[in-house]
């Protein structure tokens, strides 16, 4: 892998990590079309990486409270806002859970070997992303559940599909379930982060194999393009997830999913 490819997978990360276009399908794509043939799923996982560093920063405030919150709760001087904030992270914990057990069976297949499914999971995409526009939630963090924790968790676990979008099937999951669109946004980012994290540790015994295909240099620069990339991105989906304009990427992955359908 050269520097410039390495360099457009970062990028291609951090536009489709955060706009819900799917970012483990364009990395399938675009690894086909540039005949790279296989690469660790480590690379992946670092181009991942990248991006969570962006969700640290960008939701910095809230994972600050969240950690305060546990810190107070477990001294035993927790208030009732404290108390919010520690069943948050209690709802984070489930929805990583549901995460594990479905992600890792859908891993095992290896289905992103298969261009063709995905080009099709493009437009299952494309469907769920329209399906958001008609879901308008008005849940905020003190009602959330168990069953908005279960459901998120399980759409998480299902987005491991390559070409099915993480943040656009678990946002129009939690808007399904009724949580308003500000913090369905910020639930669906918050428990991406332990999910990244455990897919590292999975996939750290790929770190010999990967350099020997991906040299340092392509390494950090597909890391630096998704940092920077991704943080604009974000900002970009959290407006519009509150304007409840998702449905507009179905525009993009409509005939993208079809291209696929015929080239591939």
């Amino acid at each position: 892998m050269t520097v410039v490819q390495a360099l457009a997978l970062g990028v291609l990360q951090g536009v489709a990590e955060f706009i819900p276009i799917s970012s483990s399908g364009h990395l399938v794509v675009m690894r086909h079309l540039m005949g790279l043939g296989e690469i660790p799923v480590l690379f992946d996982v670092i181009l991942h990486i990248a991006t969570l560093v962006v969700v640290f920063f960008v939701f910095r405030e809230r994972i600050a409270r969240i950690l305060v919150a546990l810190w107070r709760w477990a001294t035993r001087r927790a208030d009732a806002d404290d108390l919010v904030q520690v069943r948050l992270a209690g709802y984070v914990v489930i929805a990583t859970i549901c995460t594990v057990v479905i992600g890792l069976a859908i891993a095992e297949a290896r289905l992103d070997r298969f261009p063709k499914l995905v080009s099709a999971l493009f437009l299952v995409t494309a469907a769920i992303l329209i399906a958001a526009h008609f879901f308008h939630g008005s849940i905020d963090y003190d009602g959330f559940g168990i069953r908005h924790a279960l459901i998120t968790g399980i759409a998480q676990g299902i987005a491991v599909l390559p070409g099915i979008s993480r943040s656009g099937l678990t946002i129009t999951a939690a808007l399904a379930a009724g949580i308003d669109r500000t913090r369905a946004g910020e639930f669906s980012f918050l428990i991406s982060i332990p999910a990244i994290l455990g897919a590292l540790v999975l996939t750290l015994r790929d770190l010999g194999a990967l350099t020997a295909v991906v040299s340092v240099p392509a390494l950090a620069a597909g890391f630096l393009a998704s940092l920077v990339v991704g943080f604009f991105s974000l900002v970009l989906l959290l407006k519009l997830i509150r304007g409840g304009k998702l449905y507009l990427f179905a525009i993009y992955l409509v005939p993208l999913g079809i291209a696929g359908l015929i080239l591939f």
